[in-house]
């Protein structure tokens, strides 16, 4: 599966698999520095609340761990 096709949607139907019964609720969103997006969104199972985050990536992508943030790189420059 391509990162564009891994929407919101997605990951909340793979990690949470709401039902009528037991839908799926976005109780928070925020946004970070650089327009990073974070939501949690809950769920009531018969085992008690369940609450997820889920973080968009650079990509376009939904995933439950953070972006990497950018780090201090070197490159080499060779001249002929």
């Amino acid at each position: 599966m391509s990162p564009t096709e891994m929407t919101l949607h997605w990951a909340v139907e793979k990690w949470l698999a709401p039902t009528p019964a037991t839908p799926a609720h976005v109780v928070r969103v925020r946004h970070t520095r650089r327009d990073r997006r974070c939501v949690c969104i809950e769920a009531v199972r018969p085992g008690g609340l369940l609450s997820i985050f889920l973080f968009r990536h650079d990509d376009g992508s939904w995933n439950v761990y953070p972006p990497a943030q950018a780090r201090p790189a070197m490159s080499v420059w060779r001249t002929a």
